[in-house]
């Protein structure tokens, strides 16, 4: 009879109990214990008059009868599926949750994270979400989503295929595919994970259902990651809720000049800045357990010459980045002897990072490119040794 969200739901349940609320919608009456400031006494009677006009068309049994044909379950506060992560929400918490899958909701959102984005995604956004989502599921986090096309549905389906735990929040009801190109996904995750709505059996979504439905995403989950974001994307309006319930906003940065990241940009400028990340560990070191979820640092690429002991590399690095240099100058610049110059050229020559030329030795192609700074060197600038030894 009711819209989720609606607060004076809960104020009136919070005073009387839900079957307290039923009789207050049919007598048209506040109840006593409910407290009404006289400025909201007049919405307050509309209200309850607007539900008792759509009580008449709800039949619960009804209800029930078809969601224990589809293999739905309904869950409301108080039941050990509850999770009580909800109740932050206060009196915008729902009434209750209409859930179509075998995992357990509480069980499952107890190690969770929100991956929601942009439904107009790029292959960039569509990559880096279904990647996420399948390293957290890998690792015993679920993913949860609001199944919408993009980003949402490139998260689930990336969880689906690590065989991980993942759940769609939908402004619909369970039993309705929307939108119908999620169809196939929505069907599997009614079979391998879980579908979540606080709207009844055979509800179509609405405009505004989309926008009260993610304060349910990020109440459910330990922080929320937006993937991509327009400027006026719903994704924002979820990062603004978890913010609002003191969950970890996280943004994943994109193109400069791309629009479908303006949001998420927006958010690492936001005041507190969203957290920026970009992979996997960086997402659960911001959620997981203090000091146990650690992301490591993110190892420098390894070349061969790191692997050469201290006075060969020296020897090399005195090389120039063209032409040919001589066995003195060498010695002089790496500050060794003759003797020991000699044996360090046999061994960088034996590895093929030197080689002799006319005039005495030069770099080999593959020391250049081992070598970052001297690759990016243009190969068609006429550099030659410089009278000083030095390369030019």
């Amino acid at each position: 009879m009711a819209e989720p969200g609606e607060p004076y739901v809960n104020r009136m349940i919070n005073a009387v109990g839900p079957a307290g609320v039923i009789d207050a919608v049919r007598s048209g009456a506040i109840p006593e214990a409910v407290r009404v400031e006289p400025e909201e006494h007049g919405k307050f009677l509309a209200t309850l008059e607007r539900w008792r006009i759509r009580l008449a068309d709800v039949s619960p049994e009804e209800d029930m009868t078809v969601a224990e044909h589809l293999g739905c379950r309904f869950v409301c506060p108080g039941d050990p599926e509850w999770p009580t992560t909800l109740d932050d929400l206060g009196v915008e918490r729902p009434y209750g949750l209409w859930l179509r899958g075998p995992e357990d909701l509480r069980f499952t959102c107890l190690r969770s994270v929100a991956v929601v984005g942009s439904r107009a995604a790029s292959s960039y956004g569509m990559r880096f979400a279904a990647e996420l989502g399948a390293d957290l599921a890998e690792r015993g986090w679920a993913v949860i989503s609001g199944g919408a096309l993009g980003i949402d549905a490139a998260a689930h389906r990336g969880a689906l295929a690590a065989d991980g735990p993942t759940v769609a929040v939908l402004a619909n009801g369970v039993d309705v595919p929307y939108p119908a190109a999620n169809e196939g996904l929505f069907a599997e995750m009614a079979r391998r994970a879980l579908l979540v709505s606080e709207s009844p059996l055979g509800a179509h979504p609405r405009r505004t259902r989309f926008l009260v439905r993610n304060r349910v995403i990020a109440a459910l989950s330990r922080g929320t990651v937006v993937v991509e974001a327009a400027r006026r994307s719903g994704a924002l309006n979820t990062a603004k809720w978890a913010r609002q319930l003191g969950r970890e906003v996280m943004a994943v940065p994109g193109p400069a000049d791309s629009v479908a990241s303006v949001g998420c940009h927006r958010l690492l400028r936001d005041q507190p800045p969203a957290l920026l990340v970009t992979r996997w560990e960086e997402v659960v070191e911001a959620v997981g357990r203090i000091g146990a979820d650690l992301a490591p640092e993110p190892e420098s690429p390894v070349l061969p010459r790191d692997h050469l002991e201290p006075v060969t590399r020296a020897v090399l690095e005195a090389f120039p980045s063209r032409g040919t240099t001589g066995t003195a100058q060498l010695a002089t610049k790496a500050g060794v002897d003759l003797a020991t110059t000699n044996a360090k050229l046999g061994l960088l020559a034996a590895a093929g990072f030197v080689e002799r030329a006319p005039g005495g030795w030069r770099l080999t192609k593959a020391a250049k490119i081992d070598s970052p700074a001297l690759a990016t060197v243009p190969a068609d600038v006429p550099c030659g040794p410089h009278p000083t030894g030095a390369p030019q």
